[in-house]
């Protein structure tokens, strides 16, 4: 079913400070009468904020918030319920993948070094039932090394078509929601078409590791931990089911502060809690310490992005990069000049007021960047709604600010150094320019509703 009213009614997000607006939109309930009673009933339902993202009343069908309501703690024990009882045709093989950005909150929350938050955690998850933790760090490194296959691929044939460049990151579902149920085509043809890491890690998951472990992907019930809230409606799109097993790649996402909240129900402190390894996709390994990739508060394409394309499109080695902030800190850009001619400019948007913005000037013909980063949160991934929160929803600014230092010390890895990944390019996806890269790695972003322009939207 299409939302024929996401466009059409003046959008309810006004408030001129993105952290400010707090009113909520109760997601459709489609299992009241179903749900087994346990220990976690008291647990609240699973609800979209408006301050959390732009999925408001006016862009989410009903449909979808009843399938958001049923991404909660409830649905990740309803299935741990489930094998518990006898008739093992009904068990799930339970799989949690942990983003990158929400260890540093587990770290600073429990004051942990990050390795040991990631050990505690995973130890804490196993001790409920789940019988894999993974790190989504790997599928980030497939997303981002075929974004910046893209971009350069964009770039060099920008003089013969139309919408090559800008190119936009699509890692963002906040982003992708307004683009596709807000801007035209206009825009969403300017956006990445690789896959975000947390459905990347749905193909690892239920594509490779499952071929691994010999199990149909529809026995895999797969739990992706978040910093937002709008990775669960990521979690619904139609291009992330597979008809053939009846199955999501991703089938719940639980948000940091959900995960905290079950920690809570059950009076446990992640301190009291046994170090476990966490798993690795590839047979009996084990994941060491833990790492990250550059950008200050998310996955960091537009650095990966700039670096590679100064190498392959100018043959320069660009070891640091120069942020240079504009009207906010949440706008800024990064340029290379090569013989005194500016070549690339690239930029980061954050939060709606900056992406509006920029979008006014796509369509005005004023646009000089040919990549942005963009993320609906301001601040970036860290400050996702689903973490860092205080209890009347602002942000945890001192919290914020120690997830910010534990992130920054986390160590730099560079996906191309990844051997588990140029591996698997060629084992399981039959070389880097194949069609089940295309399949596997990448998707389509168009337009739902072409009818209204972004203009008409106040802010």
């Amino acid at each position: 079913m299409k939302c024929e009213n996401c466009t059409k009614k003046e959008c309810s997000k006004k408030q001129k400070n993105d952290d400010t607006q707090s009113t909520s939109v109760d997601a459709l309930s489609s299992n009241d009468g179903f749900e087994e009673k346990n220990e976690f009933h008291t647990l609240a339902n699973a609800k979209i904020l408006l301050s959390d993202c732009l999925a408001c009343d006016n862009c989410m069908t009903s449909e979808e918030g009843a399938r958001v309501f049923q991404q909660n703690q409830k649905e990740l024990f309803r299935i741990l319920n489930l094998n518990k009882k006898c008739d093992t045709s009904k068990h799930k093989v339970l799989a949690v993948s942990i983003c990158p950005q929400s260890l540093p909150y587990f770290a600073a929350k429990f004051n942990l070094s990050v390795n040991d938050a990631a050990k505690r955690l995973c130890g804490f998850l196993k001790s409920l039932g789940v019988h894999y933790v993974f790190d989504t760090t790997i599928a980030a490194d497939f997303s981002i090394l075929e974004s910046q296959r893209e971009f350069v691929q964009r770039y060099q044939r920008r003089n013969q078509e139309e919408h090559a460049l800008p190119m936009f990151a699509s890692a963002c579902p906040g982003w992708i929601r307004y683009a596709e149920r807000v801007l035209t085509n206009l825009v969403t043809s300017h956006i990445c078409t690789a896959k975000s890491p947390q459905q990347i890690m749905g193909s690892l998951v239920k594509g490779y590791f499952a071929r691994q472990q010999n199990l149909s992907p529809d026995k895999i019930f797969h739990v992706i931990v978040a910093p937002c809230y709008d990775k669960k409606l990521e979690a619904l799109r139609e291009d992330f089911y597979t008809a053939l097993y009846n199955s999501q790649e991703v089938d719940c996402v639980l948000t940091s502060g959900e995960i905290v909240q079950i920690m809570e129900q059950k009076n446990v402190s992640m301190k009291d809690v046994t170090e476990v390894a966490v798993d690795s996709l590839f047979d009996e390994i084990k994941e060491g310490d833990v790492v990250r990739h550059d950008g200050k508060r998310s996955d960091g394409y537009l650095e990966h992005i700039f670096k590679h394309a100064a190498k392959e499109l100018f043959g320069m080695d660009v070891k640091e990069i120069t942020y240079k902030a504009l009207k906010n800190k949440d706008f800024q850009e990064v340029t290379l000049e090569k013989d005194g001619e500016t070549v690339l400019r690239f930029a980061a948007a954050y939060g709606f007021r900056n992406i509006q913005n920029m979008v006014l000037k796509l369509k005005k013909g004023k646009f000089l960047y040919h990549f942005v980063e963009v993320l609906a949160c301001p601040g970036g991934c860290l400050n996702g709604k689903g973490q860092a929160q205080t209890e009347d929803g602002k942000p945890d600014k001192a919290l914020l600010n120690q997830m910010e230092e534990v992130y920054a010390a986390i160590p730099v890895r560079l996906p191309e150094t990844n051997m588990h990944i140029q591996k698997m390019y060629q084992d399981w996806l039959e070389g880097m320019d194949s069609k089940k890269v295309q399949e596997t790695l990448h998707t389509k972003y168009s337009a739902v509703n072409q009818t209204a322009s972004s203009l008409d939207i106040k802010w």
